[in-house]
């Protein structure tokens, strides 16, 4: 049955006249009677009865009446679908992250799309940076959040959302908290928490940092793949940290995190979100990059406002 001949049809059954019919559709009489012929010949039963004032709608007609207003509900979902589809609002992304960026913005950019489209899907994965492009090489993940790559990758596009700085951190009542200045060596006894993730990267450049300084390599007391789970962790004893400066400043206050002015350890990186460069982005991945750019702009906008703020008061 072709959908264009059952929706005359049920112009038909509304008017209950061949005429009004074919004047309500815009069409001439004898199209509209060629159009039900060919649906009686699919049903292979008579749909209508002509009568002196027009039709009347046989028993299969009244059957297939009812069909008709749950296809027409039908076809409404599938174009309000679709609708969401096209917009973003609907569908499913598989995002990877590394450690660090996930306690960054990432959770107040999911939060805001989820909210605002209940039939959208997010699933997240952590890896470290150097974990996650063989994932979405093999399109195991939709986009990536991470850093910068010392060798860039011709089929992965790289869009830069904002320059992070690693930082060292502790509890508030660590010892150290209240100095002003430490250098390396000041932290060459200390034990360190880390996740498994970040145990390529950012380790790396810390182990470098200490044997530059002819200190031995940092103690790993504590190893978690659960960033939140290591801070919290720092926030209630006398281990140190390293990760992403926005996700500890975002934590501080609520666990009385410090991070210590380390001025011989300067490491910072561009985080980026990578997307495969000549496959489909879907709606849904578009307007996930444009919420994490956003989110990442009014995050430098509202630091550098706080630093405006303590300037004014020196």
């Amino acid at each position: 049955m072709d959908l264009r001949d059952i929706e005359y049809f049920a112009a038909i059954a509304e008017h209950r006249h061949l005429g009004r019919a074919a004047e309500a559709l815009g069409l001439g009489q004898p199209a509209l009677s060629i159009s039900l012929r060919r649906l009686e010949k699919a049903a292979v039963a008579k749909l209508v009865e002509r009568t002196p004032k027009g039709v009347e709608l046989t028993a299969v007609g009244t059957a297939l009446l009812t069909h008709v207003g749950r296809l027409r509900l039908a076809r409404e979902d599938l174009a309000r679908e679709i609708s969401d589809l096209a917009h973003g609002q609907a569908g499913s992304l598989r995002i990877g992250a590394s450690p660090s960026n996930a306690l960054a913005v990432l959770p107040e950019v999911c939060s805001t799309l989820l909210s605002a489209s209940p039939k959208l899907t997010l699933s997240v994965r952590l890896l470290d940076n150097e974990a996650l492009l063989p994932e979405l090489r093999k399109g195991e993940l939709d986009v990536v959040i991470g850093h910068t790559q010392q060798f860039r990758d011709p089929d992965l596009t790289e869009i830069m959302i904002q320059q992070d700085e690693f930082v060292v951190f502790c509890s508030a009542g660590h010892r150290l908290a209240k100095r002003k200045s430490l250098s390396l060596a000041d932290l060459a006894d200390e034990r360190w928490v880390a996740t498994e993730a970040n145990a390529n990267a950012s380790w790396l450049s810390l182990r470098q940092a200490f044997g530059d300084r002819g200190l031995p390599p940092p103690v790993i007391a504590l190893v978690s793949p659960l960033p939140a789970l290591n801070i919290r962790a720092v926030s209630s004893s006398e281990l140190l940290g390293i990760s992403n400066k926005r996700g500890v400043a975002s934590a501080a206050s609520a666990l009385r995190l410090a991070i210590l002015p380390v001025k011989d350890l300067v490491w910072i990186r561009h985080a980026v979100i990578v997307h495969r460069k000549d496959t489909y982005l879907s709606p849904v991945a578009r307007r996930f990059i444009e919420a994490m750019k956003a989110a990442a702009k009014t995050s430098v906008s509202g630091r550098e406002s706080i630093r405006s703020k303590e300037g004014g008061s020196n």
